[in-house]
């Protein structure tokens, strides 16, 4: 009889919390990226979507853990040391496009790992950019100030430079936002190759009908986990509503949080259970309940 192979993770995640000044932006979420997957992070704003993915990428502290089974030290984050080095694109909001680069120059960035800050581009180097360039319709298009570019020219730009990355673990943090629908059509088509070639996507992402037409795997976020499998079981109305109640029971004001679970002394899940009860309530019976373990 053969053997089921064994599901391989890319990214494991356990108790992961992660805070801005010790008030939360993600707490206590665990689970998996399984290898190959291709995974959409969904949520109401301020849901710690982006946070996960920097987390991901090394950008941000985390902290939670704990201890397995065995009683062995498991850390909160762990990334699976055969798809190092990743590649992460952040939002375009977050980048300054005042810096003269032209576009080459910027895709061409994506292989610092292998030059540094004083090596020389190779030939193959070189052709590999020229190619990821083609690729995403920005031939002749190498000379250009990456601050004359259009949203949809400049997210080209930047997917030529996870091209030439060619990195098994790939996160994208708003990839298709303001761009237009040939380009989004363009980009998602080379999201779905990544997939179809194996590599694990991790997307954040706010259209519900493109993550349940093109994602089989969604992540539901409101700075804890709503929900986490396959997209249809993840994106019920049942869960959409919880998600968007537990964003109008968010206190910005209130909550220290520490790593053990409270929040200024007190029981996290408590504290948010109480604000989410009077959401719940001032709402009506739209919301359903949401249950304390």
């Amino acid at each position: 009889m053969s053997q089921v192979p064994a599901v391989q993770a890319s990214v494991t995640l356990h108790n992961l919390t992660v805070s801005y000044r010790r008030h939360p932006a993600l707490h206590h979420v665990s689970g998996q990226f399984v290898q190959g997957s291709l995974t959409a992070v969904i949520g109401p704003n301020g849901a710690g979507k982006s946070t996960l993915l920097k987390s991901i990428a090394g950008m941000l502290p985390s902290q939670g853990g704990g201890k397995g089974m065995a009683g062995q030290v498991v850390p909160a984050l762990q990334v699976s040391t055969q798809l190092r080095p990743m590649a992460y694109l952040p939002q375009q909001s977050e980048l300054d496009r005042s810096f003269p680069m032209s576009v080459h120059d910027c895709v061409l960035l994506g292989l610092w790992s292998q030059t540094g800050a004083f090596g020389r581009a190779t030939p193959a180097m070189l052709s590999r950019t020229q190619m990821a360039l083609r690729a995403v319709g920005l031939e002749g298009f190498e000379r250009r100030a990456v601050g004359t570019l259009s949203s949809g020219q400049m997210q080209r730009a930047l997917f030529a430079r996870l091209l030439v990355q060619d990195a098994q673990l790939i996160l994208l943090d708003e990839p298709f936002n303001a761009v237009d629908n040939k380009t989004t059509a363009a980009l998602l088509a080379l999201v779905l190759q990544w997939h179809r070639e194996g590599r694990t996507v991790v997307a954040v992402l706010h259209d519900d009908t493109q993550v349940r037409t093109h994602f089989p795997q969604t992540l539901l976020l409101a700075r804890e986990c709503i929900a986490w499998g396959p997209t249809a079981a993840v994106l019920t109305d049942a869960n959409l509503q919880r998600a968007r109640a537990m964003a109008e029971a968010w206190d910005e004001t209130a909550a220290i949080c520490d790593v053990d679970g409270t929040l200024n002394g007190q029981d996290f899940d408590t504290l948010l259970e109480q604000n989410l009860a009077q959401s719940l309530a001032a709402a009506g019976p739209a919301y359903p309940s949401r249950k304390v373990a």
